[in-house]
């Protein structure tokens, strides 16, 4: 169950990352109010997930999930560039958090 909230916290990092974007600097009120309730949110279940998951691992899956998922989002709603060797990072950081899961067993 703790791979679990890291996973949910995972995607609400995401959703704050892009609510950072949308805010632009927080001078939207709502965006920011739920970009600010997103981090909180992520915060809750990677502290809840870290109860059973070893550090080290827990925050690498959560930024890598951050990470992927701001990249992927990036691409699809702000038009960011789009390359292979993007997708090639993206790989990389996939195989280390798997690494770092199957270790941690």
């Amino acid at each position: 169950m703790s791979w679990f909230y890291l996973f949910i916290a995972g995607l609400f990092e995401v959703a704050w990352a892009i609510g950072l974007k949308l805010s632009h600097g927080f001078t939207h009120f709502w965006i920011s109010t739920l970009t600010v309730i997103g981090m909180v949110a992520s915060f809750y279940f990677l502290a809840i997930a870290l109860k059973n998951i070893p550090l080290g691992t827990a925050y690498a899956v959560w930024t890598g999930i951050g990470t992927i998922g701001t990249v992927i989002l990036g691409i699809i709603l702000f038009k960011e560039p789009v390359s292979i060797m993007r997708f090639v990072c993206i790989f990389f950081i996939i195989s280390g958090i798997t690494g770092l899961k199957l270790l941690s067993t």
